[in-house]
C-alpha cells in the first residue's frame, strides 16, 4: 500500500511549523515534506523529526526571493553563481535531516527570454545539482507544476521534464510526479504515471496528491484516488505519497480517506 507523507507547508497550519511534527505524527504519519526548511536550524528540524519519530522525505532547494513571487532560480539567466549556493545550502540541510530528495525549481520566466536560452541555463543547472547530489546519495528532483496556479512556470508537460532527464543522462535526476498538475495540465494520469514508473531514464521517484480542482482532501473532487493508490500497489510503487493539499475545514477532521489505509499498515 502507499506511504503517506504530510506536506507541513499546507497541512497543520492550525500549529506554528514546528509544532506540526508531531501533530502529523499523532494522525498516524509516519514521513513529512515541506517547501523550505530556511527559516530553521536544520539541527533544531532534526530534533523535531526525532521527538515525533519521523522521516524527512522532501524539501526544495532555495526558490530566489519567494515573497517577491519568484519560483525557483534553475531557468533563470544570470542567476547561476546564486542557484549553486542555494543548491549547496541544500545540500547541507538534506545531510542533517536525512532527506534522500531535492526539488529544484524551474522558476518564472519572462515572456521576453529566449525560452532556448533559459532551457540550457536549466539544464546546465541541474547536471551541476546532481553532479553534487550524488557525491552525498541525494536525488535530484523536477516537477512540471500548471500554468492556473502558477502562471509563467518553465516547466509545465511530463515529456518536457522527461526529455530534459534524457538529456542531461544521469541516474540521480528524476521526476516529482504530482497527480493534481498533471490532471489539470494533460489528464491521462494513470497511463501516465505508471509509464512514468516504468522509466529507465528519469523515472517518478516521488509522487505527490491533491484534489482536483480545489487542491484540497483527495476524496474531493474529480479524481478516483483508491483506484489510483491500487494502480501503485500494482505497479509496485514503494516510495512516498506526500499529501501536498489544503485541507479544507481543518487537517485532522479530514483525514477519513486517509485513515482505512493507516489501519492496513
Amino acid at each position: 500500500m502507499p506511504q503517506f507523507a504530510a506536506n507541513l507547508s499546507m497541512m497543520y497550519q492550525e500549529y506554528p511549523f514546528l509544532q506540526r511534527f508531531a501533530a502529523a505524527a499523532q494522525d498516524g504519519f509516519k514521513a513529512v515534506e515541506y517547501l523550505f526548511p530556511y527559516e530553521f536550524d536544520a539541527q533544531e528540524l532534526r530534533d523535531a523529526l526525532d521527538a515525533s519519530g519521523l522521516q524527512q522525505v522532501l524539501f526544495n532547494a532555495p526558490p530566489g526571493d519567494w515573497a517577491a513571487g519568484e519560483r525557483g532560480i534553475a531557468a533563470l539567466p544570470g542567476r547561476e553563481a546564486e542557484f549553486r549556493q542555494g543548491f549547496d545550502l541544500a545540500l547541507r540541510y538534506a545531510e542533517v535531516l536525512g532527506n534522500p530528495f531535492i526539488h529544484v525549481m524551474a522558476g518564472i520566466v519572462d515572456v521576453q527570454q529566449d525560452p532556448e536560452r533559459c532551457r540550457a541555463v536549466y539544464q546546465r543547472n541541474l547536471a551541476y545539482a546532481a553532479l553534487h547530489a550524488a557525491r552525498h546519495g541525494k536525488i535530484v528532483l523536477i516537477e512540471p507544476i500548471n500554468t492556473r496556479d502558477m502562471p509563467g512556470y518553465f516547466l509545465n508537460l511530463q515529456e518536457d521534464a522527461q526529455q530534459i532527464c534524457h538529456e542531461i543522462g544521469v541516474e540521480n535526476l528524476q521526476l516529482q510526479f504530482d497527480i493534481y498538475h498533471c490532471q489539470i495540465m494533460q489528464g491521462d494520469v494513470t497511463t501516465r504515471m505508471l509509464e512514468g514508473l516504468r522509466r529507465q531514464v528519469g523515472q517518478i521517484a516521488h509522487i505527490q496528491i491533491a484534489g482536483v480542482p480545489g487542491r484540497h482532501e483527495p476524496s474531493l473532487g474529480e479524481l478516483n484516488y483508491p483506484y489510483l493508490f491500487a494502480q501503485l500497489d500494482a505497479a509496485g510503487y514503494a516510495g512516498w505519497v506526500g499529501c501536498e493539499y489544503r485541507p479544507a475545514a481543518g487537517t485532522s477532521a479530514g483525514l477519513d480517506w486517509l485513515r482505512p489505509y493507516l489501519k492496513r499498515d
